[in-house]
């Protein structure tokens, strides 16, 4: 192999490469999905429900799968069989159109895309951490695609129209099942037999999820859950929203790319910075940059405000997902490092189907007003992270 193709065929590039494909079925619904359903008649409490069906199977399936990741020779195995499914689910849409048909098939469809993240990064983290190798940067290519869908085949909206989404989507999922073919393995190689592996140390090192779940640690990723629900609020209505208040089509896939580019820069220089503010204050943060952006937006302002609003999901979400991927890695180990994302995941799944079904209605009611349960939220979730900080203070930047 000539030596300029041997430097870049890294793990870490080949996981980067995976990376950037993992959002880019997200960013192209979120401009799309919403028009695209009211286009067929669906109304906006009707589009929560669609939306939140796969949050509620997410809600079963994320811990199970994480395990059965946690379980195969390598989380590889896992993240192509679910690639995969990924890429098969979308079918049915071309001959779907009505409310029913509509919200089976894209329950399926964003069930098996929704298994894609936590698997992912649980594995990305694991990797990095063993080959000193930045996280940050690996894991910023995943936002850098969703800029890509949402910014970029989020203007195709224009000259193609809503009608495009299910071609697109299509397309970007079954690109990224030939990409997991790519992964790198992500375990190290299995240990040996020796006495050392049977002492206790060793048995203790595989204990169980269920260990971990003390209150104090459950409250991080509960603060979390609660503000990401409110992005997921975003994704799902946004575009919808600021299109029917009157900001032009060619402003919706920009204003989502906006968050995300405000993420990855956040994510890319993370390793400047990042081992200065411990895991829980990250999420703190996040809950913060919540209240503020969340707030804001109930007033529905211009759409030079929306960008701005939209820039702080670098901290909204960026900084709270880093500070609640470090905390489930530095209190877990490689044994459950899978399901307990998952089980973080399910968390924010949860949230998540509340917070879709429960703005679907105040949004016929209320219309932008809806981002008040957002705030409501945010305090929760303020409120979550100083509790936990009472109950167990942290012995060190990572906790």
């Amino acid at each position: 192999m000539p030596p300029a193709i041997s430097r870049l065929d890294t793990p870490e590039l080949r996981a980067s490469i995976y990376q950037f494909t993992v959002y880019v079925p997200g960013g192209v619904a979120s401009v799309f999905l919403g028009i695209w359903l009211s286009e067929h008649g669906i109304p906006a409490d009707q589009i929560g429900i669609i939306n939140a069906l796969p949050m509620f199977l997410l809600l079963l399936l994320n811990i199970v799968v994480g395990r059965i990741a946690d379980k195969a020779d390598d989380w590889r195995t896992a993240l192509i069989y679910i690639s995969l499914a990924s890429a098969l689910a979308p079918l049915p849409l071309f001959f779907v159109s009505e409310f029913w048909g509509i919200l089976l098939i894209w329950a399926l469809v964003a069930t098996t895309n929704g298994l894609v993240p936590p698997v992912i990064d649980a594995a990305t983290v694991r990797m990095a951490r063993r080959n000193g190798s930045d996280f940050g940067t690996i894991r910023a290519w995943a936002t850098v695609g969703y800029v890509f869908a949402a910014g970029g085949l989020g203007l195709l909206i224009n000259s193609l129209g809503s009608e495009a989404f299910v071609g697109l989507y299509v397309a970007m999922v079954v690109i990224r099942a030939v990409l997991a073919f790519l992964l790198p393995r992500f375990r190290s190689p299995a240990p040996k037999v020796t006495l050392a592996n049977t002492a206790p140390e060793a048995i203790a090192s595989t204990s169980s999820l269920r260990d971990s779940l003390k209150l104090w640690f459950v409250l991080p990723l509960l603060a979390f859950a609660l503000v990401n629900s409110s992005n997921a609020v975003i994704g799902s209505f946004g575009a919808l929203l600021w299109h029917e208040n009157g900001i032009p089509s060619y402003y919706l896939g920009p204003l989502l790319g906006a968050a995300a580019i405000g993420e990855a820069i956040l994510m890319f220089a993370w390793r400047r910075f990042g081992g200065r503010v411990t895991a829980r204050n990250m999420i703190l943060v996040c809950a913060i940059a919540g209240l503020v952006r969340f707030t804001v937006m109930a007033f529905n302002p211009p759409v030079e405000v929306l960008f701005i609003t939209q820039l702080l999901h670098a901290f909204s979400f960026g900084m709270g997902y880093f500070g609640m991927v470090h905390f489930i890695a530095n209190w877990t180990n490689e044994a459950n490092a899978a399901e307990a994302q998952g089980f973080a995941n399910m968390l924010s799944m949860g949230a998540s189907m509340l917070a879709l079904i429960v703005f679907g209605v105040l949004v016929e009611f209320f219309g932008t007003y809806a981002f008040f349960y957002s705030t409501i939220t945010s305090l929760a979730a303020i409120g979550c992270v100083l509790w936990s900080l009472k109950l167990r203070p942290p012995k060190a930047l990572v906790s």
